[in-house]
């Protein structure tokens, strides 16, 4: 059986940015399930579901959070399955503090960490974890290397015989 994803947000309001990781998730055709945990409000329930995901049959834990974004923290605390963390930007500081809070782990409890808003990444960096033991998975990888270097060399030549001065 495929290894499944969660992908826990710190809050509802996490929604409109952790879609793009979702839009992700079934382009690839890999199964998730959507969370609502609090580091701060649900620790407990936020722990408990981290030490038993691996049982549960998930391979990765997506994490976004904003403001004091310590959810992805947290989560690795419970369990050795990798924790991608997503900051958002939801504050006054524009996400920056999402993003040290998330990157700023202690040794031995590591959440890798993409952009501020980065959803979109933090689900094509779990595929590529997950592709490791499934074949399938890594051939819709490459194929999406190929795709997207297709598109570049299209808008380099559209580009290029538009304004060819020579």
């Amino acid at each position: 059986m495929a290894k499944k994803v969660a992908v826990i947000m710190g809050s509802d309001s996490d929604l409109p940015v952790v879609k793009g990781a979702l839009a992700e998730l079934d382009r690839f055709g890999i199964p998730y399930e959507v969370h609502v945990m609090s580091a701060h409000r649900t620790p407990a329930l936020a722990a408990d579901f981290a030490s038993h995901a691996k049982a549960n049959g998930f391979g990765v834990i997506l994490s976004a959070a904003g403001k004091a974004a310590h959810l992805g923290g947290v989560l690795a605390a419970h369990t050795t399955l990798p924790i991608i963390g997503i900051p958002i930007k939801s504050s006054t500081l524009d996400g920056l503090d999402a993003l040290l809070a998330t990157v700023q782990m202690p040794k031995g409890v590591p959440v890798a960490t993409v952009a501020i808003d980065g959803a979109a990444n933090a689900a094509i960096l779990a595929a590529q974890m997950l592709a490791l033991s499934d074949p399938k998975l890594d051939a819709k990888l490459e194929q999406m290397k190929l795709d997207m270097e297709q598109g570049v060399k299209e808008k380099d030549a559209k580009i290029s015989a538009e304004f060819k001065t020579c």
